[in-house]
């Protein structure tokens, strides 16, 4: 008897544990989603002034950041200002951008934590290619390089 009841225990907790895990990961993907969220909606211009700080901090210039961003879209300078003006956001800066270049699968390595070549979400990676572009910039790589040339 005691045997039964100890296997009953062990079900429940077993069964219990599963439960606990499944909780656990549900969080953990709406807390990635949000976090997705996040970044989605946050304005392209705020990150761009960033982009452009990091940039002239190791005397790299702001014509060089608009060279890798045009590389990567497809924009052009118009596009840029009135991105900037308007204050469109990442989603909407990558889902209407003219055309990611091809050559965007040469963009490998770790931002942020991250191989940006294993990122499964379409508009995060294309957001991650963004950041490691700008890191090489800061780190004077030369520009044949970053634009994988």
């Amino acid at each position: 008897m005691i045997l039964k009841f100890d296997a009953k225990i062990i079900i429940l907790v077993d069964s219990l544990l599963l439960s606990i895990y499944c909780f656990l990961y549900l969080v953990l993907i709406i807390s990635k989603m949000n976090n997705l969220e996040r970044v989605y909606k946050m304005s392209f211009a705020s990150v761009y002034q960033h982009y452009i700080a990091k940039a002239e901090k190791k005397n790299r210039t702001k014509e060089e950041v608009n060279t890798i961003i045009f590389w990567l879209t497809g924009y052009n300078e118009k596009d840029l200002e009135n991105i900037i003006t308007t204050k469109v956001n990442f989603e909407d800066f990558f889902n209407h951008a003219p055309q990611i270049n091809p050559n965007v699968s040469k963009i490998t390595g770790v931002i942020c934590g991250y191989r940006v070549e294993e990122i499964e979400d379409k508009i995060m990676q294309k957001v991650r290619y963004l950041d490691k572009l700008i890191d090489e910039l800061a780190k004077d790589k030369k520009m044949e390089k970053i634009l994988r040339e």
